[in-house]
């Protein structure tokens, strides 16, 4: 028989348990409601209208969902990828507001131009509004005005450190007079569209407005649309012919089309274009095409912005992806994403049969001449102006300073040149950039999926041509003046001085008489004969 003092003791504990049993339940229960909040997942929904476009301005609106923070701080990107400067957009932003589901406003501090920090409280939603002003009709920012409108995401849309890989969907209200939407973005419905992450946003401008559009063509099954915006007066046939041609010749050098679809979007007369994964938007005016020079100027451009899809958006330098935003990625291999780039835009419109070799030779011939009458040779490396160019700029600092740098643009492509032929011969052509170019396709992007460091790049030159290439690289990574017969001669060719003026250095590039077989196989097979 058990007394009462134990009776009581086991009642004591039996209700003890219970409660901590109850407590542990509830305590187990909150936790994973708070778990199951946390990982909801935000969603970000952009709408553009372009109600005061006669005033360079257009309107977004933000509604975004699915927050546990109390206090959210919304940036505005500081520069856009493929133009290497910083922009200031955030200087671009009027009228800003946030309000949540109720219509409430909600307090924020603006810590700097491109962030805005948000007190949400318990609201669920937050809709935020914002006009951005444009000034200047240029492919590296936006511009709109009573005919149309041209939209950089990167100086449009707010993000969320650490949210950059969420999707989100942009809807355009292009009004009354505008009827077409060109993008790169992946389209839902009619003006309705979703990028799949913010680094795809970013990637994807927009072209608004009564838009033009050329007969399509295809390369390898895929996909590719002109369309344009004031695109001027010429022969649409002749020049998609000779486009839809080029683009087929840089396919060859790759093999692969890593897209469903492409689309080049003409954002009207001026200068400049930028590289985008399945899209370019440049500055275009088909007046004078008729015009042979200004046909290959202008083949030679679009062939540069399409060829970037793979040289420099997916072969690319470890610091070009993922992108910091907010400041300067410098990478010291421009010279090798922009410049051969070049090279290849050069050799690409000659192999498609568009171009002659007198062609080819003259576009050689002026980087080679901007080069050698640049006393900046001297002085800067290529390295060290792929570095600088976000303060000197893409070519070269101007002013005082202007003799002391060099463009990237000029001998890029000349090395270029040099390392192709110095691959050829090392292995009696059996192999060539080309095939640098592919393996770092295959090796780093599709199979890595990173960018290469300087390292592994002058590694896998050496790799494809069986010998260190450090001759080649010198003239890299120094100001070593180059020797152009040595490689020249390689295909059969020479560099002839044409001037006595040492300021006005004019040199040609000229067949030598009498090539030797090895000669004659790099020259036909580097030019496609």
């Amino acid at each position: 028989m058990k007394s009462p003092l134990i009776e009581k003791l086991m009642d004591f504990t039996m209700a003890f348990f219970f409660r901590y049993l109850v407590i542990l339940f509830l305590f187990s229960f909150n936790g994973y409601s708070t778990l199951s909040a946390q990982s909801s997942t935000p969603e970000f929904n952009y709408e553009l209208s372009f109600d005061e476009s006669t005033d360079h301005q257009y309107h977004v609106r933000l509604e975004t969902t699915g927050w546990t923070e109390d206090t959210i701080t919304f940036h505005l990107p500081n520069w856009t990828p493929g133009y290497y400067q910083i922009m200031n957009f955030g200087k671009m932003l009027r009228n800003f507001s946030a309000h949540n589901e109720h219509d409430e406003v909600l307090e924020f501090i603006q810590i700097d131009d491109n962030s805005y920090r948000i007190s949400k409280g318990k609201s669920k939603t937050i809709s935020i509004t914002y006009d951005v002003v444009t000034f200047r009709k240029f492919v590296a920012n936006s511009y709109v005005d009573s005919a149309h409108a041209f939209i950089i995401p990167s100086n449009t849309f707010l993000y969320v450190d650490h949210y950059l890989n969420l999707p989100v969907t942009v809807s355009v209200n292009p009004g009354e007079n505008w009827t077409d939407v060109a993008t790169g973005l992946k389209k839902i419905e009619k003006h309705h569209f979703l990028a799949s992450d913010f680094d795809i946003l970013y990637d994807s401008p927009l072209l608004v407005g009564n838009l033009e559009r050329l007969p399509s063509f295809d390369v390898k099954g895929v996909k590719h649309h002109f369309v344009g915006y004031d695109i001027g007066e010429f022969d649409h046939e002749s020049f998609i012919d000779k486009l839809s041609k080029v683009i087929a010749s840089s396919v060859d050098i790759i093999g692969d089309i890593p897209f469903d679809e492409y689309t080049f979007i003409a954002i009207g007369p001026g200068r400049g274009g930028i590289e985008h994964l399945n899209n370019t938007v440049f500055s275009f005016s088909g007046n004078g095409l008729e015009n042979p020079e200004r046909m290959n100027s202008m083949l030679n451009f679009l062939t540069h912005e399409y060829f970037h899809h793979y040289n420099v958006k997916r072969i690319r330098p470890f610091e070009l992806g993922p992108f910091d935003y907010q400041k300067e990625n410098r990478t010291n291999m421009l010279w090798m994403s922009e410049g051969f780039t070049v090279y290849y835009e050069f050799l690409i419109v000659k192999r498609s049969g568009v171009a002659d070799e007198k062609t080819l030779f003259a576009n050689f011939e002026r980087d080679i001449n901007g080069n050698e009458n640049n006393p900046g040779r001297l002085h800067q490396s290529l390295v060290n102006a792929s570095y600088n160019t976000w303060k000197d700029g893409p070519f070269g600092k101007s002013g005082l300073e202007k003799n002391k740098t060099i463009s990237y643009y000029q001998k890029g492509p000349i090395i270029g040149l040099i390392l192709d032929f110095a691959i050829r011969n090392a292995t009696e052509n059996k192999a060539s950039l080309d095939d640098v170019m592919r393996l770092l396709y295959t090796s780093f992007y599709q199979e890595k999926q990173r960018g290469f460091t300087d390292a592994e790049f002058q590694y896998a030159c050496q790799q494809i041509a069986g010998n260190p290439l450090n001759d080649v690289f010198d003239y890299v990574y120094s100001v070593k003046e180059i020797d152009y017969d040595k490689y020249l001669n390689y295909a059969g060719l020479r560099l002839v001085l044409n001037s006595d003026d040492p300021a006005n250095k004019v040199y040609s590039i000229e067949r030598l008489e009498n090539l030797n077989p090895l000669q004659r196989k790099i020259l036909e097979s580097w030019m496609g004969e």
